[in-house]
């Protein structure tokens, strides 16, 4: 007679690894090929998977970069949740939340350039729902700025375009950020706060 192996862990424990395990080789496969350029055949290859295997927890490849792209938003949200401190000053805050946008978009820079650059492979529910999380983040980031306007730390004439400034000189570390290039995230991170602080004319310096 013969014994089965046991398995371990529950079925939808089993589940959800393979869906993180699919994720995890659709980024890799989006960065090295692009969207367009990736097949179900190479993320399955890289999962270890049969293609047919992969469409038991996804739908397409679109689904996938669906899924990926909004983690990935989400986790921007956060970020700057634990940065920004509502009752600190604007200049503390707006030096907080650069440094941890900053740093997050080059510790991340494989995630982040595929959420941010394959933003029109997106069906267009899917891209309607990730452009409420962008608009999200953008509230979020704006509302520090109109801080600053409001009490007088920031000399800024178009808070709209500076906070778009903002935010996409954060998000285009993704696209040319290098683990052999001469700065880390954190030295990255130190500059764009600074950074930062020029582009809204900061009147006072961060408190250490």
């Amino acid at each position: 007679m013969s014994i089965e192996p046991r398995k371990t862990g529950s079925a939808t424990e089993r589940s959800a690894e393979t869906r993180r395990r699919l994720l995890d080789a659709a980024a890799q496969a989006f960065a090295d090929r692009g969207f367009h350029g990736t097949t179900t055949r190479d993320i399955a290859g890289a999962a270890g998977m049969s293609p047919a295997a992969v469409y038991v927890h996804y739908r397409s490849k679109e689904e996938l970069l669906f899924e990926l792209s909004r983690a990935g938003h989400l986790k921007t949200i956060g970020n700057l949740d634990v940065n920004d401190d509502p009752d600190a000053s604007p200049v503390d805050r707006l030096s907080a939340v650069m440094r941890g946008f900053a740093e997050w978009h080059a510790r991340g820079h494989t995630t982040a350039r595929i959420v941010n650059y394959e933003l029109a492979a997106l069906e267009p529910e899917h891209r309607r729902e990730i452009g409420l999380l962008r608009t999200e983040i953008t509230r979020r980031v704006r509302a520090v700025v109109d801080a600053g306007i409001a009490s007088g730390d920031f000399d800024i004439d178009d808070p709209h375009t500076t906070t778009t400034a903002l935010l996409s000189m954060g998000i285009d570390i993704a696209r040319w950020y290098s683990l052999s290039g001469p700065l880390s995230p954190d030295e990255i991170a130190d500059f764009y706060a600074m950074l930062a602080l020029r582009v809204v004319g900061a009147r006072v310096r961060p408190s250490e």
